[in-house]
């Protein structure tokens, strides 16, 4: 089976003056996270939604759930201080449904535009390799700088990927992954796929999509808006 952990849990610091974390701000209509649960609810091939969101939020989402109709999600449950133990309360919640050779993809719920393409492409990938990670080229060249004042080196822009989401694994070896930064008191890992390289595994890319994007900023929001409203979000 193919489960979706969507992370919902941030503060949203970067977004400005908002008075509520970016994933609950409405967008047409309905919250920004539903958008992006949505895109699993109608994915054929996704059998089941774990939801980690903020403590003070569980019960309104679990109202949105209802009135949404997001019939495949299956707990809402507490994130906590970092984005590494968000992902591990969800996996332990999603332990309780799921078998060990299940697949796991962890999305953020400010990923809205994610495609069917893509959730595909990650399921099948990691049938096949156990731990995939969605990624898009770098366009732009990148730049090292030490001291945050002057130039250190510019990698090889042909080696260099732009992270996204979904990271998916099966279920046995990203909690694995997780219980042993855990007892090795590694507290805040940001990227899941880290987690898994420390194991000695391979991780496969998967190939992503600009539209893809993580809302962050003001023009994030209204650049999604924008493609909403273009109904351009099942491009790629």
């Amino acid at each position: 089976m193919n489960f979706a952990l969507i992370l919902a849990a941030g503060s949203g610091s970067r977004m400005g003056n908002s008075d509520r974390p970016k994933q609950f701000l409405p967008i047409y209509g309905k919250p920004l996270m539903v958008h992006t649960i949505e895109a699993f609810e109608m994915h054929d091939e996704i059998d089941g939604v774990v939801i980690v969101t903020n403590e003070s939020y569980i019960d309104q989402v679990k109202v949105w759930c209802k009135q949404y109709d997001l019939s495949k999600v299956k707990a809402v449950v507490a994130g906590g201080n970092s984005r590494q133990i968000s992902v591990y309360n969800g996996l332990i919640a999603l332990k309780e449904i799921a078998n060990d050779s299940d697949i796991v993809l962890i999305h953020d719920a400010a990923r809205p535009l994610i495609s069917s393409k893509i959730i595909s492409s990650n399921i099948e990938a990691c049938k096949k390799y156990d731990a995939v990670d969605t990624v898009i080229k770098a366009t732009d060249t990148i730049i090292v700088s030490k001291d945050n004042e002057t130039l250190s080196s510019i990698p090889n822009r042909s080696e260099l990927y732009q992270v996204q989401t979904p990271q998916s694994f099966k279920l046995c070896l990203i909690l694995e992954a997780h219980e042993k930064a855990k007892s090795n008191l590694i507290p805040n890992v940001t990227d899941d796929c880290k987690l898994v390289l420390s194991l000695g595994k391979e991780v496969h890319l998967v190939e992503g999509s600009v539209q893809n994007f993580k809302i962050t900023t003001f023009d994030d929001l209204m650049i999604l808006k924008a493609l909403l409203k273009l109904g351009k979000s099942e491009v790629l």
